[in-house]
């Protein structure tokens, strides 16, 4: 194996990961739920109704991002299958990564670009994925069968590390407190940003480009594609392959179930990670700086448990790891589900109970951990269902099984936490896609099959 090419594939992660970490999950999704909620009182909305409408905004314009991630990954993967080409995808998607985190700059706290800044985060969301299809494609290459589980485990372990050290640096430095306007360590924001216009959080989406440009460096210097003949794009073929691609699912068992399997659970699951902030900022009351501190500790336990999952996988195989996790998954969502600030399943509780608090940290640290060996033994699957020389087109159509219901989960939570005014309730679609995604599962063959 090559250590360095895999190393620096591993960077991709790293750099990629805090887009999930600061802006989908832990800063900018609660900046975005306060800002939005005090937009809708203002409206003349009941805070409680400002919550819902704030985490429905946020739904639909997840939703619009994700169709637009779902009608083209397939086609993209194919096109570059026919070229022969990832790496010129890489460059362009991590431009789009770069210019929508950046211009998640322009939401300040009077909530006037609330919709601008949903556009930005729908760009830089849709540059993530993209880009994440064709370094994905390179899997194939970089070691032994046996091997790659191992090597995805411990890519998401790294990227873990990543988000973890960019959210420290975020709270540390920039992040401000809404009441305070000083940042964890209490002292203002640095670089001179104004705290009374929240410049030090709004700092997020510039910060998290920033940390991209750097860390992708190693990525562009150390990974070079295989050896191969580069060809022309031609646009007819590559939809021609991508229809070869489909027709054959009729014959391969496996695959389509496994594709229907991650469509379900991958929906759910990213569902959880863009509401969990907004659920912990408007039914908890956390505020930005506490949600950031319960996303360092969920993000450090992320990365230790992907790093033994990527273990687990190469001993047991991917199938048996993903359904463990998915289980783990739905307890955690009927908890969600179940608990606020004054109860928990119907108990109710002392005033000022902290115990909410201290369950919703266990919930982060089991999504993190859960559905980071889900993503990484998910990569591994799908390595076990193509060839090196199919693989972009392969994992485009993964891409696609994500995304294809992407707007389903946020639809959903929306249209429930809309028609019943109460967020809890609106997470409860999740726990029946993951059950659906553990029932195909069991069609899945853990070798995988060949292509026919």
């Amino acid at each position: 194996m090559d250590r360095k090419r895999i190393w620096g594939w591993w960077f991709f992660d790293f750099a990629s990961q805090p887009y999930a970490t600061l802006l989908l999950t832990f800063i900018f999704s609660i900046y975005f739920a306060e800002v939005a909620s005090a937009r809708f009182v203002l409206e003349g909305a009941d805070p409680r109704q400002a919550g819902a409408q704030a985490q429905a905004l946020w739904g639909w314009g997840l939703a619009l991002a994700g169709v637009a991630i779902a009608v083209l990954a397939p086609v993209l993967g194919a096109v570059a299958d026919t070229t022969g080409r990832r790496m010129p995808w890489i460059w362009l998607f991590s431009a789009f990564y770069v210019a929508g985190a950046a211009g998640l700059w322009v939401l300040a706290p009077g909530g006037s670009a609330l919709v601008a800044a949903l556009v930005f985060f729908g760009l830089g969301l849709i540059g993530m994925e993209f880009a994440t299809i064709f370094t994905n494609a390179l899997m194939p290459t970089l070691g032994s069968r046996d091997e790659i589980g191992r090597i995805s485990g411990s890519g998401f372990a790294f990227g873990y590390v990543g988000g973890v050290l960019a959210l420290a640096v975020m709270l540390g430095l920039f992040a401000e407190s809404a009441v305070t306007g000083l940042t964890l360590l209490g002292k203002p924001p640095a670089l001179g940003l104004d705290a009374a216009a929240r410049e030090g959080t709004r700092f997020v989406g510039p910060f998290t480009a920033l940390w991209y440009l750097v860390f992708m460096i190693p990525f562009f210097l150390w990974v070079r594609e295989p050896r191969g003949i580069a060809r022309p794009l031609r646009l007819g073929e590559a939809m021609r392959d991508l229809g070869t691609l489909l027709r054959s699912l009729r014959h391969r068992r496996s695959l389509a179930a496994w594709l229907l399997s991650s469509m379900f659970s991958r929906d759910a699951l990213n569902a959880l990670y863009g509401f969990g902030g907004v659920y912990a900022g408007t039914v908890l009351g956390w505020p930005v700086i506490l949600s950031g501190i319960f996303g360092v500790v969920s993000a450090l336990s992320a990365a230790v448990i992907c790093w033994i999952g990527g273990r687990a996988d190469r001993r047991w195989g991917p199938r048996p790891v993903i359904a463990a996790c998915t289980l783990v998954l739905i307890a955690v969502c009927m908890l969600v589900v179940g608990m606020d600030r004054a109860s928990i399943f119907g108990v109710a509780l002392l005033p000022g109970s902290r115990l909410p608090d201290a369950l919703f940290f266990s919930c982060g640290v089991a999504i993190g951990g859960a559905g980071g060996v889900v993503q990484a033994a998910s990569r591994t699957m799908m390595v076990r269902h193509t060839s090196a020389e199919k693989a972009a087109g392969t994992f485009g159509l993964y891409a696609l099984s994500g995304k294809a219901t992407a707007f389903l989960a946020p639809f959903l939570i929306a249209v429930v936490t809309t028609a019943t005014g109460n967020q809890r309730l609106g997470i409860s679609p999740l726990i029946v896609m993951f059950l659906l995604s553990l029932a195909l599962l069991s069609w899945v063959k853990s070798e995988g099959e060949p292509e026919q």
